[in-house]
């Protein structure tokens, strides 16, 4: 998979890449990253990317004629791709997304710096824009790089594990269970006794409703879209967790 990135602070970009799962996919040519400065495409000397808004107001804004120079010149190199703009105005960005676009070849992201990006930038060139939530950044940078860590780790064959990406917490819009490793106690705390069984089927119970419980008590607005097998149904029922779950999604429905 292909990831553009274009910025006018591409310094801000060229950690991540160097490090942990990123690092290694790209070794691997499991992806493929390229920066692109916005103030290279420029005309002016003084390699402007920015000027103020028509109305008046605070700050500035970034132009349209060097985003568009920066993008012709990705998709001349390495074809069209879906183009995303990083910005508080777009839709809150889950892991269903992640796993829409892990499923792309190409994707472009555009970072916005300042009081945001000519309008006409993204009317003309822009597919969609996404958020990260419910606050500001100074820039699209850093969300672009959690766009491209949560979609790297769901291509095949980057994370050791594989099934790591498919029991994640959010993989169906439960919270993960609890983990424990060595040592066995720890300040009082035992590790929980299923854990040590060797049960697969009691382990593999414990943690789904260990999981149900983290969510009941921590999001348990997450209910609305979870669905349940028959299975789990009785499990959960056996255990008081079903009607609970029930009142809360009736109740959100109200």
């Amino acid at each position: 998979m292909r990831f553009d990135i274009l910025s006018i602070l591409p310094g801000v970009l060229a950690s991540p890449l160097q490090e942990g799962i990123i690092s290694r996919a790209i070794k691997a040519t499991k992806a493929e990253i390229e920066i692109h400065n916005i103030r290279d495409f420029t005309t002016d000397k003084h390699s402007t990317t920015d000027d103020r808004p028509y109305g008046g107001g605070e700050g500035m804004v970034l132009k349209v004629e060097p985003i568009a120079a920066t993008l012709e010149h990705v998709t001349r190199l390495h074809g069209p791709g879906r183009v995303i703009m990083l910005s508080p105005q777009g839709p809150v960005y889950t892991q269903k997304k992640a796993e829409q676009l892990a499923e792309l070849d190409h994707l472009i992201l555009l970072c916005g710096r300042y009081e945001g990006v000519d309008s006409r930038a993204v009317e003309l060139f822009v597919d969609e824009e996404l958020s990260i939530g419910d606050f500001i950044l100074t820039g699209g940078e850093l969300a672009a790089m959690i766009l491209v860590d949560s979609i790297i780790r769901l291509l095949p064959g980057v994370l050791g594990c594989a099934d790591s990406a498919v029991h994640d917490t959010f993989s169906r819009n439960l919270l993960k269970h609890p983990q424990y490793t060595r040592p066995r106690t720890y300040d009082g705390l035992e590790v929980p006794e299923v854990l040590l069984t060797g049960d697969h089927q009691a382990i593999s119970d414990w943690r789904f409703l260990a999981s149900v419980r983290q969510t009941l008590q921590r999001r348990p607005e997450l209910f609305r879209v979870v669905e349940f097998s028959q299975a789990e149904k009785k499990l959960l029922s056996r255990h008081g967790l079903l009607g609970e779950i029930e009142r809360l999604v009736l109740k959100g429905e109200e």
